[in-house]
């Protein structure tokens, strides 16, 4: 099993997404990134913790690769706008990649050159795993125990459709 850890707005959204490839086996959602020990969603929310909302996956890269992964990310949030994702805003919400060896970092790396190339600022950005924590328990798998919350129900359809549409090849 392979490991990776992903910052792209509300993990709640990003959760859901990588819920649904195949070869992705586990996903939790945490925080990374910050200053604080012990972060709590409460004092996360604030933006002065320095963390960032993430999920940690587990993945099997015989069945999906770090660069589906990858593409995944890049294709389900916008790596162009500095810390925020539609109506979330603080660096918590920020676009970012911890890599956990070198692979991962010169595949994110040159997936950022690449993007970059046909004209996008990508503010994503590329850091080793920091110290992880994990989310509270009623954060994990959220969107299924919760699909008719609001902001939910807003927010994640949409990046549903868009994995269904884009990434069909690598749906369960």
């Amino acid at each position: 099993m392979q490991k990776a850890m992903f910052g792209a707005g509300c993990f709640w959204c990003i959760e859901s997404v990588l819920l649904e490839l195949k070869g992705v086996h586990h996903v939790e959602n945490g925080y990374a990134g910050g200053e604080s020990e012990d972060p709590t969603y409460e004092k996360v929310c604030t933006g002065t913790t320095g963390h960032a909302e993430v999920v940690y996956i587990e993945f099997d890269e015989t069945i999906i690769t770090y660069q589906d992964l990858l593409h995944v990310f890049f294709g389900m949030h916008d790596p162009t706008t500095l810390n925020r994702q539609g109506n979330d805003v603080g660096t918590q919400y920020r676009s970012v990649i911890f890599f956990y060896n070198d692979e991962q970092k010169q595949k994110a790396s040159a997936m950022i050159e690449e993007l970059s190339s046909h004209g996008l600022n990508i503010v994503t950005q590329l850091e080793p795993v920091p110290r992880y924590y994990k989310a509270e328990a009623y954060h994990q798998n959220f969107y299924a125990k919760n699909p008719e919350q609001g902001y939910c129900n807003f927010a994640i359809p949409p990046k549903l459709l868009k994995l269904r549409q884009t990434f069909q090849h690598l749906l369960k």
